[in-house]
């Protein structure tokens, strides 16, 4: 009997060692990922539009999609992340922003919850006893929601910081308000026309376009140190934000080595799309030799202004503004320069990407692109913010494939004030389910750090036409909101196609970059009231874990 249990024990190890090894040779044989994402609800943006459950990915792409059984059974990873249920999308992608003037706003007062000019005075105060400086400077007033909406003078600022150099830039970026301190040390010269606001024929010290870069040009650059500190804190912002990719809408040559060397560095993960600004040197170290592509980074383009913004009376229109019959706005580049940079593009195989917001500016721009493209074409030029659009030249967008660069929030922030500017023509502007039929597809973005760096606020501006408060009960020109479906799209494949990365990047698929985001809720059935209570839970970059809510352990 005894004989008997020892055979039996010895025949249960040997039973038991033999699973083990079965077990680990089938997980041996696995094939191993970095990441794996299962029981998640993953809606991959790509042609059908399909919904998968788990996604792996291995050295920054997708290598496998399917159900949870699929891929667990045939891929391993030290690093999966049990969804929950939960919702994964493409990462989003603005396909319009100012990521380093982000990175440059940590210098800045915000100034953009000010109801009065008090206000602005109380916080400028504020800021300056918390981070002392020679400069005091600030960023994001709007006239338009103060008490009669008049643009402020800078008798204030002198009353109370006398001596001191002050630049407050309204939200726009394309006016500031500088103290009297600030312009003596600017070199102003002389100040073209329409670009200073007098009262009683003295200066103001509001001043716009050109003349308001002179001033900015004056403030003291900061530290390379400093610099790449808030390029970083500009990073983590984008990543908590769901952010994988964005489009930095004009650059020069040395912030674009900037964020080169810290790409080079992998310190910055975040995918940049650049758009050049027409300067000799961008000319010469970029242009001439050609577009860049990297997994990080896209060269392929240049940034220019037709015109200024329709908040601060600098978007050119065809008729006086109804609010000031003085003026029409401003065109803010010559005929000849518009067509000299065009060309220039043209011949090096570059995007033309151009400011634009007023009608007669716009249908400038359509007209200029026109004279190259000469029809239908895969340039992808494109016409950024396309805000006021002539009816008689919509249709120009689709003859001749020119990309109408939306930003949804702009309409639902500029919809208190923009119908005083435009009266009539308000029917005319935000028209973007107008211009998404123009080509059937359309990138969006943000803005930011003019508007809320947020893609969710994207997304409901786009599909209820309601500010953040959730209003007009009935939606802004609802006529003109997207889809479901068509905004999440101008949020990722269709933003990466803005800038010929659509193959790369922008849907959940073998091949392409494991960029995404997980949520908390399902943007395609929540109603609608519930959209901007989403939470961000997880965003990753290539198979990187960039951001974690909850810094949740891994399963």
């Amino acid at each position: 009997m005894e004989s008997l249990t020892k055979i039996l024990r010895i025949f249960l190890f040997s039973l038991l060692t033999a699973s083990a090894v079965i077990m680990n040779s089938c997980h041996d044989m696995k094939h191993p990922a970095d990441l794996i994402i299962y029981n998640a609800n993953i809606y991959t943006c790509d042609s059908a539009f399909s919904v998968a459950q788990a996604v792996a990915i291995k050295d920054g792409l997708i290598i496998s999609l399917g159900t949870t059984d699929y891929v667990l059974s045939r891929y391993g990873s030290d690093d999966q992340i049990n969804a929950k249920g939960k919702y994964v999308y493409p990462g989003f992608i603005d396909a319009h922003s100012h990521f380093y003037g982000l990175a440059n706003m940590q210098r800045y007062a915000d100034l953009s919850g000010a109801g009065s000019f008090e206000e602005v005075i109380s916080i400028i105060r504020q800021w300056h006893t918390d981070y002392p400086s020679e400069w005091i400077l600030g960023f994001g007033w709007d006239q338009n929601k103060w008490p009669g909406k008049q643009f402020p003078s800078n008798s204030l600022l002198d009353k109370h910081f006398p001596g001191v150099p002050i630049l407050l830039t309204r939200i726009d970026g394309h006016a500031v308000l500088a103290s009297t301190e600030a312009i003596n040390r600017s070199q102003l010269g002389v100040i073209p026309q329409g670009e200073a606001i007098y009262n009683n024929g003295k200066l103001t010290g509001v001043f716009l376009e050109s003349t308001a870069d002179k001033i900015k040009a004056a403030v003291p650059q900061i530290s390379e140190m400093e610099t790449e500190s808030n390029l970083m804190k500009a990073s983590e912002l984008c990543y908590a934000a769901g952010l994988t990719s964005v489009t930095d809408a004009g650059l020069d040559a040395a912030d674009i080595q900037r964020l080169r060397q810290l790409q080079d560095a992998k310190k910055l993960l975040l995918r940049i799309n650049v758009m050049l600004n027409p300067t000799e040197e961008n000319f010469e170290q970029y242009l001439s030799k050609g577009i860049i592509t990297t997994p990080v980074l896209t060269i392929r383009s240049i940034k220019l202004y037709a015109d200024g913004a329709l908040g601060s009376r600098g978007a050119c229109l065809r008729k006086p503004y109804t609010d000031d019959q003085r003026t029409k706005g401003m065109m803010v580049i010559s005929e000849n320069k518009m067509e000299e940079f065009c060309k220039k593009a043209f011949d090096a195989g570059f995007q033309v990407c151009t400011h634009a917001i007023g009608d007669s500016a716009v249908g400038f721009v359509l007209r200029q692109y026109a004279g190259f493209l000469k029809g239908k074409n895969d340039r992808r030029w494109r016409i950024e913010h396309a805000q006021v659009v002539d009816p008689q030249d919509i249709d120009l967008f689709g003859d001749f494939n020119i990309v109408p660069s939306i930003q949804a929030t702009h309409a639902t922030s500029d919809m208190g004030w923009a119908y005083e500017r435009l009266g009539a023509r308000i029917k005319y502007a935000y028209a973007y389910k107008q211009l998404l039929r123009q080509n059937g597809w359309l990138p969006n973005g943000t803005d930011f750090p003019i508007e809320a760096i947020d893609p969710l606020k994207t997304f409901y501006a786009s599909v209820a036409r309601k500010n953040n408060e959730g209003k007009p009960a009935m939606g802004f020109q609802s006529e003109n909101a997207l889809s479901r479906i068509e905004a999440l799209k101008s949020m990722t494949i269709w933003a990466a196609r803005a800038s010929f990365d659509e193959k790369a990047k922008g849907s959940i698929e073998a091949g392409k970059f494991g960029d995404l985001v997980i949520m908390d809720q399902d943007l395609m059935k929540v109603s609608e009231d519930q959209l901007l209570k989403t939470t961000i839970l997880y965003t990753v970059i290539g198979g990187k874990v960039v951001y974690d809510s909850a810094h949740q352990p891994r399963q």
